[in-house]
């Protein structure tokens, strides 16, 4: 099949097959007589691995690396999931980090909720924000009402 054809079986642009083959995670096909790039169905199986496995995460290099561990005649089952285990403690942190933040970001909703717009004197920043910021930046209590220790657990 022409590169055309599969693009679009396979779900990807002609563009990104081009580029897969200069970085060699797609093997060079072979040409026909006028010089047209003519694919195998070996070659949409491998832009459909690559694909599924981008979408879980994975990365091209890495990709690359489990690729490799196959052309040599190796299993990569091993390698796979040690890749994937990375892959799903770094995205542990991250929720960690979103919850925080979502933490944080919910105190600053309540602490707007519970100030006297009208005590915002500061032409240059919001009250909300810098008093939530500066307190735990100092450790110290505010002199406003803060929702994270006011909360039962907080």
């Amino acid at each position: 099949m022409r590169i055309g054809q599969l693009a679009e079986q396979a779900g990807v642009s002609t563009k990104t097959i081009r580029y897969y083959e200069t970085v060699k995670l797609l093997p060079e096909p072979e040409r026909t007589a006028s010089g047209y790039r003519s694919y195998d169905r070996g070659a949409l199986e491998r832009l459909r691995f690559i694909r599924d496995a981008q979408s879980s995460g994975l990365s091209l290099a890495e990709i690359a690396s489990v690729l490799e561990l196959k052309e040599a005649g190796a299993t990569s089952c091993h390698h796979t999931r040690t890749l994937l285990s990375r892959h799903l403690d770094e995205l542990d942190r991250q929720i960690e980090r979103l919850q925080e933040t979502r933490r944080k970001l919910g105190a600053m909703a309540e602490r707007a909720d519970n100030l006297d717009p009208s005590t915002c004197t500061d032409p240059n920043r919001c009250q909300v924000i810098t008093d939530a910021v500066e307190t735990r930046a100092a450790g110290r209590p505010s002199n406003r009402p803060d929702p994270v220790r006011s909360t039962p657990g907080g």
